[in-house]
């Protein structure tokens, strides 16, 4: 059994009862000493509580101390591990900073490598050896742009600068000058030469069809396989007015034609004609040949002739009787100047009273006619059959032109030289028109005789 001194009642009223300096000595130790973390039975006794003094005071300050140092060293130790760990979560993300940094420099350089190369090409010469001097062959498309054409020419080793090119397009003002189809150019040449090569126009010939004027269908399908290997009767078979009316118009006359010949004769235009870069087949050949035509009278007014043709000679002429006409004079005038003339006296046969006779005797007597059925030099016996293209025996214009004229005779026939002339006589040195046909015989003695030498 305890006593009241030790009872918990007694402790606390002597300990309430102290001075103040030891009232605050209790509430700093209170403060600052940690209660014990073991449980306390009720009959277990408290600690004897320091008396007042200086034995107290020096145990008070001794755990302030302790309390303060042990403080000190917490806050130490805490900021020892925040720094820590901030130095840990730096480290952490150095890594990751430089996997960034270098997946970057990684795209860079790919896309430095893939993409700028592309980007400059068109640009710098090409590196690869290829001496200059040497022929090469280039085709610039239908439509090409001008960057596309200097690409083909930096590829084909013509040219090596791009800017240069253009430089000398603008000086030139070759800007939508310069044309389609194929070229031989020199590795190697200055972009002056190249801009007035493109300007001129193609100049290889290995994909170039060459043909002269005044040829009949039969022959430009022998020129055709001769220089493109198309066989002949393979152009021939295709080579039908009806095959092509729906897209070119101005053939109306000869796919209805009356004698039912369906013939392209008179229409496929005598031209040098570049085929690179283009499929060739008689279908192609034969299509660029009617765009050909088309361009070329596109200026000339048709309508208008006629009705001239009408007045002056009282000639009712159709368009596809103008092409006829245009390839007889095609094959009887030698220069441009004579094809005016005989166009005149053509047209006065066919509408003018013949001299002498007093009325209309329209019979060309054209030796070409019939030369066109031949294929060669005629004689009398030939210019007085039956067939319909011996203009002796039949009156006005044969069934279907006789070869593909010239622009220069198609104008001849729309426009002719007005005069009162019925007959020509030419030779390649000599040249006479007459009115009558004693004037015309004395011409041919002229001639024959040699007297027109002594002139």
């Amino acid at each position: 059994m305890t006593t009241s001194q030790d009872s918990p009642r007694s402790r606390r009223a002597a300990h309430f009862s102290e001075t103040s300096e030891g009232e605050s000595s209790a509430k700093a130790r209170r403060a600052a000493t940690p209660r014990t973390a073991a449980p306390r039975t009720a009959d277990a006794p408290r600690p004897a509580m320091p008396s007042s003094g200086a034995t107290g005071m020096r145990s008070t300050n001794q755990m302030s101390e302790r309390t303060a140092r042990a403080t000190k060293r917490a806050a130490a130790a805490h900021k020892r591990r925040t720094k820590d760990s901030r130095s840990k979560q730096k480290s952490n993300a150095v890594p990751a900073v430089a996997l960034v940094a270098l997946s970057a420099i990684v795209a860079v350089a790919i896309i430095g490598f893939l993409v700028v190369p592309h980007l400059f090409s068109r640009n710098e010469p090409v590196v690869e050896d290829y001496p200059t001097g040497e022929q090469v062959v280039v085709t610039i498309p239908d439509g090409a742009s001008g960057s596309q054409i200097a690409q083909l020419l930096i590829e084909a080793h013509v040219i090596s600068d791009e800017n240069v090119f253009y430089a000398e397009t603008q000086k030139q003002n070759a800007d939508g000058l310069m044309k389609s189809g194929s070229y031989m150019f020199i590795t190697g040449a200055t972009p002056s030469e190249v801009v007035k090569q493109l300007v001129a126009g193609p100049n290889a010939t290995e994909y170039q069809l060459k043909l002269p004027e005044g040829l009949t269908v039969k022959q430009t399908a022998s020129y055709v396989e001769e220089q493109m290997g198309i066989p002949a009767d393979e152009f021939l078979e295709q080579a039908k007015a009806s095959n092509y009316v729906e897209d070119y118009p101005f053939l109306q006359g000869a796919a209805e034609s009356p004698t039912g010949e369906d013939s392209l004769e008179g229409y496929l235009y005598a031209k040098t004609y570049d085929l690179g870069g283009k499929d060739m087949t008689a279908d192609t050949v034969i299509r660029m040949m009617l765009d050909q035509f088309a361009s070329e009278v596109d200026a000339l007014d048709f309508e208008a002739a006629r009705a001239n043709i009408k007045e002056t000679y009282n000639i009712d002429i159709s368009d596809y009787g103008i092409i006829k006409l245009a390839s007889i004079i095609e094959k009887e005038a030698l220069t441009d100047t004579q094809r005016p003339m005989v166009s005149s006296v053509f047209y006065n046969r066919l509408g003018r009273p013949f001299p002498g006779m007093g009325y209309v005797w329209p019979y060309l007597q054209s030796d070409a006619t019939m030369m066109y059925v031949v294929d060669g030099e005629v004689t009398q016996a030939d210019n007085q059959t039956d067939s319909p293209y011996s203009t002796y025996t039949n009156q006005n214009l044969p069934p279907t032109p006789i070869c593909s004229p010239s622009i220069l005779s198609i104008k001849a026939a729309l426009e002719p030289e007005y005069s009162d002339n019925f007959f020509f006589y030419i030779k390649p040195d000599y040249e006479a028109f007459s009115e009558t046909a004693a004037d015309h015989e004395q011409a041919t003695y002229i001639y024959e005789s040699g007297q027109y030498l002594e002139d």
